[in-house]
Order: C-alpha cells, then structure tokens, then sequence
C-alpha cells in the first residue's frame, strides 16, 4: 500500500512546484512589464560634429558610450532623468539615418538638434541662437526647363516637396511648394523660458534651412532669405526634423550664428560650446515641465 501513496505525494508535490514556477515567471514578467511601463523615455540632443556634441556629453551623469555604425551615442542623465547626446555627423544622410536609428534603439521623448549655423538674417549677430519654429530642406530644389546655352539660372528655380506626393515630384505641381517642418511647441515652450539666462547673444524663434550646401555667395543667401524666410543654414536639421515627423516625436532645432556673411559676422568656434550650454539648460526646463504635467 505504500507505494501507491509514495507515487501520489510525488506527483502531487511535482505538481504543486510546477505551478510555483510558473507563478514565480508570471511575476517576474509582470515585474518587468511594470519597469518597462514606469521608465522614462530619453531625451535625445543631437551635434553634428565633436565641438557641437561632446561638452554637452561631458555635461551628463552616469555615462555610457554606445555606437552604431559611424553614430556616437552618450546615455545619461540630466537631473535624474534619461538624455542621450548623439555625435550625428555632417550633412542630411548622417543626421537622417543616425536619428532612425536613435528612434529605434531608445524611443526619446523629444529631439533637440543643435549646433552651429550661417546667419542669413542682417539683424542676426554671431552668438545669437534661432530657436527653429520652422525647419526646412533648401536644397530640394527644382530648376527650370532650358535648353543647351541657355544658361544657368538658380534664382528662378522652384522648391520641390519631396513629401507633397507619392508620384513624381519633378512631374506634380503640388509638389512646388516649400516644406516647413514646425518645431515642438512643448520643445519652444521651454526653450523661451530659458532665454533670458542667455548672455551672450539675443535668442529668437526663426526659420533653420538646411541643405548639403555651404552658400558663400551673398546673392544667393539673400535670395533664401526672402524665398524661404531663413534665418540661418546648416546641414542637418530639415534631415532630422523628416524622419522625427515620421515617427511622430517631437522635434526642435536650436542653432547658434558661428558667422554671418551678410553683416561681416566673422568665424567663431566658441559658439558651439556656448550653444549647448544654453541647450543644457532648455533640456533642465523641458524635464521639469514634463515632471509637472
């Protein structure tokens, strides 16, 4: 008769530690489930080159260095809370393809592009900061219809929409339109409420063109700012601000006058590092209006 029972308690006590088991994964999973859920997504702020990127990095707590591909990306904190400062490199395809990837390994919250610029605006002086309302692509351009020897003529070509239609956009009339991409309402909020801390330079909300293009002639600067309303060029931000749009992230470019051609503003490279100085500070005041909302 014993072994029958000795047989019955070992099943049942297999049993009973079969559902422990499972009961202790189900827990563990809904554990990490509830940190998944309670873990704050990053802010990421992105520099072009290392001037523009790495004092803002230095500036962050808890850091780790991750790369992928030719993209840096500096994980820590600003106030207890996530930032991720990418090193993009220059120019629209680094900036595109290191933010897609950026929003797929870490999910920010927000992007800040930041760095340097070209004044396009005569009012502007080196060291001012244009807060990007708007952002757009001044190289996606359309020119016109000439024949052999007729000419050049870049002051009446047309900008192209490259997002306006899934057709061809060289075909499609409604692709002649500019595309401005707004910057974050959120993102300005705090950015404004920081200004005045500023004190090297005024801080204004403008117009960002971007472009793989260094315009030295002033003509064809001119012929921006009046055709697009730009207040300054870089090479980087309408990249970011297309694939931010596409995920739906908020996005915001911030961008110091390193020079202005059109007012004599000469090259100072200490612009960089007073720009994200100033940045460093819209990111503590972002934090702060998120913790409050």
């Amino acid at each position: 008769m014993r072994k029958p029972l000795i047989k019955k308690y070992v099943a049942t006590t297999m049993i009973t530690l079969l559902l422990l088991g499972v009961l202790s994964a189900c827990n563990t999973e809904s554990e990490s489930s509830a940190e998944q859920e309670t873990t704050e997504r990053p802010i990421l702020v992105q520099g072009p080159m290392p001037i523009e990127a790495e004092e803002f990095a230095q500036k962050l707590e808890n850091v780790t260095e991750e790369t992928s591909g030719s993209f840096v990306f500096y994980k820590g904190t600003v106030d207890d809370y996530p930032v991720i400062v990418a090193k993009t490199g220059k120019g629209m395809e680094n900036t595109a393809a290191a933010t897609a990837v950026a929003i797929e390994k870490y999910n920010p919250r927000a992007i800040i592009n930041q760095g340097t610029s070209g004044g396009h605006d005569p009012e502007l002086e080196v060291f001012d900061i244009v807060l990007g309302k708007r952002t757009t692509n001044t190289g996606s351009l359309k020119t016109v219809n000439l024949n052999e020897d007729e000419g050049i003529k870049p002051t009446e070509w047309k900008p192209m929409d490259l997002l306006a239609s899934e057709g061809s956009a060289g075909e499609d009339p409604d692709a002649e339109n500019i595309r401005y991409f707004e910057g974050d309402s959120d993102l300005l909020a705090a950015a404004n409420a920081v200004k005045d801390d500023y004190q090297k330079g005024k801080v204004v909300e403008g117009t960002i063109g971007s472009a793989d293009v260094w315009n030295n002639e002033i003509d064809r600067i001119n012929w921006f700012h009046e055709k697009y309303g730009t207040s300054v060029e870089e090479m980087e931000g309408a990249a970011g601000a297309q694939i931010a749009q596409a995920y739906d992230v908020p996005f915001l470019g911030i961008r110091i006058l390193s020079n202005n051609k059109v007012n004599g503003g000469e090259y100072n490279p200490n612009t960089a590092e007073a720009n994200q100085e100033y940045v460093y500070k819209v990111v503590q005041q972002y934090i702060k209006n998120q913790e409050k909302n």
